[in-house]
């Protein structure tokens, strides 16, 4: 995937571009008070759930060309060009996200993204990733590969690795076992085919099978991972990809068929 790389800007043209700021900028002008962003969800009838960025506060004066040119050329560039809950259509909204290796969805353009700023509520991320597919709209296509609709709202994705990301192993209530993915819990499971596991010799990462849709691959997060890594068999030695793995007493022959299918993600 590529950027935008932020233009190459001389030393001497930041100073003067600074000094023409404050010189441009009335004695005593202070920028009015802005609260700070903050993404509220609105819950609405039916299934689909809005994000809405709301910016509290008075707006600030208007900023000199020099200093606003500056600001410009500072900011860091992203994937694309887009504003959050810009609206292409009239009634369409369009909103981006980001998914890291952990299985963590947040809205993409912020600034931290943890634990804390990531989105919590298993009703909106159950909905968010049962929606989430391939991006064939003709928007965004290469920045943001994955698109989970709802409505007129599109809402555009792009991930660290794979969107579906498994995070537990759980046991059905049939005593099936089950690969939860992307803090849905029990809501949002595939069923566990340890045959299907793949350990991919270019990085190293775990991968198992995930809903078509979304792709057909998903990772493995690291610490399910460790987890599971004893159970894995070299019979082609320490260099070599693992070849069986054992799990519940059976030892099942790995059938590495999602090798070919990353390979072919990643090169797109």
């Amino acid at each position: 995937m590529r950027s935008l790389s932020s233009p190459a800007v001389s030393l001497a043209t930041l100073q003067w571009l600074v000094l023409s700021a404050s010189i441009s900028r009335p004695a005593g002008a202070q920028e009015g008070a802005r609260g700070p962003a903050c993404p509220e969800r609105e819950r609405g009838a039916g299934a689909g759930e809005r994000l809405r960025c709301r910016t509290g506060g008075s707006r600030s004066p208007r900023r000199p060309l020099h200093e606003a040119c500056l600001r410009a050329l500072l900011r860091p560039a992203g994937p694309a060009a887009y504003r959050q809950g810009q609206s292409p259509a009239p009634r369409a909204r369009d909103y981006f996200y980001y998914i890291d290796h952990q299985g963590q969805l947040f809205l993409d353009d912020a600034k931290v993204k943890n634990f804390i700023t990531c989105f919590k509520d298993k009703q909106f991320l159950t909905f968010f990733f049962k929606q989430l597919q391939l991006n064939r709209s003709g928007r965004y296509q290469d920045a943001f590969p994955y698109l989970s609709p709802c409505g007129r709202e599109h809402n555009f994705v792009r991930c660290d690795d794979c969107p579906i990301v498994f995070t537990h192993l759980l046991c059905g209530q049939a005593g099936e076992e089950l690969l939860s993915y992307c803090g849905g819990g029990d809501r949002l499971v595939v069923s566990f085919e340890p045959e299907k596991l793949v350990m991919f010799p270019e990085n190293g990462r775990v991968y198992h099978p995930a809903p078509q849709k979304a792709g057909g691959v998903g990772l493995v997060k690291s610490a399910l991972a460790f987890e599971l890594s004893p159970c894995f068999e070299y019979s082609q030695g320490a260099g070599e990809p693992p070849t069986h793995f054992r799990w519940q007493g059976k030892r099942y022959t790995l059938t590495n068929e999602l090798v070919q299918l990353i390979r072919s993600n990643s090169s797109a």
